[in-house]
């Protein structure tokens, strides 16, 4: 494509999974100018300051425009990429080749805008028999997935806009997002006399100044202050008994527990007032509606996936599901997880997978050992588990132990650096791209993007690297692929028939379904969009699974629905709901939400001996690593000049901890946990409790500067544990990290 000036381009913000539309007008190859886009389909043109500084993430950083080839003395080469495909695809097959497929992990699939790489990847996955992944999702999700998959067997969503009270727990939507419109949202709801939002949350955030109960409770006692509610709905008589009897099972053993709870010790427990915990639990109890929300505060912190129960019994017990203002499962184009209640084992540690994830804790693990079983080689796209995973240092280590380590992406990231093989991605606005954060009820929408600008030379899509991976590898043989091409010029129903008797004749073909389509399907797609061909068959599964929801949304069948992807610049709505459809997205034969989770129950009922300090005289504070500001994202952002404010990302400190340290804001202070310690600037900030800091998530990435590097604010991970894990899930504690804060000697 060729970049027109001064035209409004359509495309979707890359930084949280809300993807808010956006329209951006290009000087050259700078976006000059960013507003939201009032056409899109979700996000109305609502947008937030953090999107309209993207021209920082497409031309701030120093881009790579080759791919590279580690040295035997540790340097990087530039190479073609008929090298690099070539000597890829040799050094992957022989690792299948001499210890198995499954000793090939798989880390990442994209960040907050970029999945339709990681589309394309599981059939280079299931080329290989690489058999492990993992990604983000799996340091916070991955819990809440699992009581997900108990209940209702898939992800929930809360229907803030109409809730007459709205939940939020270890969650800042006025920094975070997540809820569609944030900010809009949470005013209408602050403003409205008859709604009521409710924050728990050990920081006073923008959403807590807002909120009518701000539960400010002490770090980690989430559990306590939340069962200490639940324990008030049930003793008071609060609980909605008929929705109960008609609608769930195992209910009267969750009611037993609940039934016995001292309220005010757990309260007590959490630091929060008994009057306080009685008034919220009043409200949630009485109110036509209530929708709750669950972020990274309690999931992770200790004993996330037992928050995630209790915060969906705050809903169950009080009938708050399929109808306006409640929860919703929802339609997905594509599942970002697996919602299983089968537990798989990782092979050497044993740790639990959940939604088809390795706990990210456990990878080094899995590799740092002589086990036969240990991963020998790792592919990692767009993703830096080097910075953003617990422990550094460890995590370094294990890269360094792999046997390959190759790694997508579009900068040298601090884990391309120990890489075998670098290969250059476009950027995420240089190329066709897609997220499947398509969580929304009862209207559900998806955006396909398109580029706003030509690749920079020298670059690639994902989809396209995976294709070239894929020849080389030979997995297809040309015959097959030369049938279905010319199917896919006679047109779509043909190529249907003749992709079904393919995969009728060839079931192993089903797992590189997505490469198939990219080399047949994808050549016909109109602007060049071949990495969309993946897209058709989605739109196949929809017209399948959600054959009503989708001609509600206006199509008639599945290539029209497809037809409305490609051609829809602000996004499409492919299913629409009626509330009492809610109902079957349950999997369960009977239709009932089965409440009693059997592992659960013993965890509720242990709170009482459950210790809830896990501070110690050496490590007196609780630190929060990756708090969510104005001015902090994800680290796609590989240039600080982003930042207007906070532009170190200070420590914050309780100004009575301050006074007690000798510190002033603008000082610097050393900060120590077990793993490691660091050197920050202080702010004085009354938002946080005594005993309680918190440095931001996205800084101290190490960012060239002519041969040297420099760094700017604190890398969190190299002071975060990886033995500090939740006991189910093994998400981290990352805003649980003991740690001792000390003022730097004066010179």
């Amino acid at each position: 494509m060729t970049a027109v000036q001064g035209e409004w381009h359509k495309t979707a913000c890359i930084l949280c999974e809300n993807n808010c539309g956006l329209l951006i007008q290009l000087e050259d190859r700078r976006f000059a100018k960013i507003r939201g886009d009032k056409e899109h389909v979700a996000s109305a043109g609502y947008t937030c300051n953090k999107a309209l500084r993207l021209d920082h993430y497409q031309n701030g950083g120093a881009r790579l425009t080759a791919p590279l080839r580690r040295e035997a003395d540790g340097s990087f080469t530039e190479i073609d990429w008929d090298t690099a495909i070539s000597e890829v695809a040799a050094r992957l097959t022989a690792v299948r080749d001499q210890h198995g497929g499954d000793k090939i992990f798989y880390y990442g699939g994209g960040g907050q805008g970029n999945h339709l790489g990681g589309a394309y990847s599981t059939a280079l996955r299931r080329a290989l028999g690489a058999r492990y992944r993992s990604s983000a999702l799996a340091q916070e999700k991955t819990g809440e997935g699992w009581v997900d998959a108990h209940l209702t067997g898939s992800h929930t969503t809360g229907d803030f806009e109409h809730a007459e009270v709205s939940v939020f727990l270890g969650k800042n939507p006025w920094q975070s997002h997540g809820v569609p419109r944030a900010r809009t949202v949470l005013q209408q709801i602050a403003k409205d006399p008859a709604r009521t939002m409710i924050v728990l949350d050990p920081v006073r955030t923008e959403t807590a100044d807002l909120a009518d109960i701000h539960l400010q409770l002490r770090p980690g006692t989430d559990a306590w202050c939340l069962t200490a509610i639940l324990a008030v709905l049930v003793q008071d008589d609060l609980v909605d008994h008929a929705f109960l009897a008609e609608h769930t099972s195992g209910s009267e053993a969750v009611l037993h527990e609940l039934s016995g709870i001292d309220v005010a010790a757990y309260a007590e427990t959490a630091g929060v007032p008994e009057a306080l915990v009685r008034a919220a639990a009043q409200r949630i109890g009485t109110a036509a509606s209530v929708a709750t929300y669950e972020d990274l505060g309690v999931q992770q912190s200790p004993n996330s996936t037992l928050i995630s129960y209790l915060n969906k019994l705050l809903w169950l017990l009080t009938g708050n599901f399929a109808k306006p203002g409640g929860m919703h499962p929802h339609s997905w184009m594509a599942p970002l997880a697996g919602y299983s209640r089968e537990v798989k084992r990782t092979p050497v540690t044993g740790a639990r997978i959940l939604g088809g994830m390795v706990p990210c804790n456990s990878i080094a693990e899995e590799i740092l050992t002589d086990h036969p079983a240990r991963f020998r080689a790792m592919i990692v796209e767009s993703s830096n588990p080097a910075h953003s995973l617990a422990d550094s240092a460890a995590f370094r280590q294990a890269l360094d132990a792999l046997e390959l380590v190759v790694v997508i992406d579009v900068a040298m990231t601090e884990t391309a650096r120990y890489a075998d093989y670098v290969l250059p991605a476009a950027s995420q606005f240089e190329k066709w791209e897609a997220t499947f954060f398509n969580l929304e009820f009862p209207h559900n929408t998806f955006h396909l993007r398109a580029p706003v600008l030509d690749p920079l030379p020298g670059t690639l899509s994902e989809p396209e690297m995976y294709a070239r991976l894929l020849r080389e590898l030979g997995v297809v043989g040309s015959g097959k692929l030369a049938v279905l091409r010319t199917a896919a010029k006679l047109g779509r129903r043909p190529y249907k028939w003749a992709f079904a008797a393919l995969l009728a004749t060839d079931k192993s073909l089903a797992g590189v379904a997505p490469y198939v389509l990219y080399e047949t399907l994808g050549p016909t797609l109109p602007d060049d969009a071949r990495a969309a061909a993946v897209l058709w068959a989605l739109a196949q599964r929809i017209a399948k699974v959600y054959p009503a929801a989708m001609r509600r949304a206006g199509h008639r069948d599945a290539d029209a629905l497809f037809d409305a992807i490609l051609a829809g610049r602000s996004g499409v709505t492919f299913t629409v709901d009626d509330y009492a459809d809610a109902w079957d997205y349950l999997p369960h034969p009977d239709k009932r939400i089965p409440v009693a989770i059997t592992e659960l129950l013993p965890a509720l009922r242990g709170l009482a001996d459950t210790p809830a300090t896990h501070t110690t005289t050496e490590f007196p504070f609780v630190l929060a690593a990756g708090e969510r500001r104005s001015f902090t994202a994800n680290t796609i952002f590989r240039d600080d000049t982003w930042r207007r404010r906070d532009p170190e990302g200070a420590l914050r400190l309780n100004p009575d901890d301050a006074d007690r340290l000798g510190l002033s804001t603008g000082d610097q202070a050393r900060i120590t946990t077990r793993r490691g310690s660091a050197i920050a600037a202080v702010e004085i900030n009354d938002r946080m409790q005594p005993g309680h800091a918190s440095l931001p998530n996205g800084l101290g990435l190490d960012l060239p500067t002519g041969d040297t590097t420099h760094r700017t604010g604190v890398a969190a991970n190299e002071l975060t544990d990886l033995t500090w894990r939740d006991a189910i899930a093994g998400t981290p504690w990352h805003k649980h990290v003991p740690a001792r804060i000390e003022p730097l000697p004066q010179a």
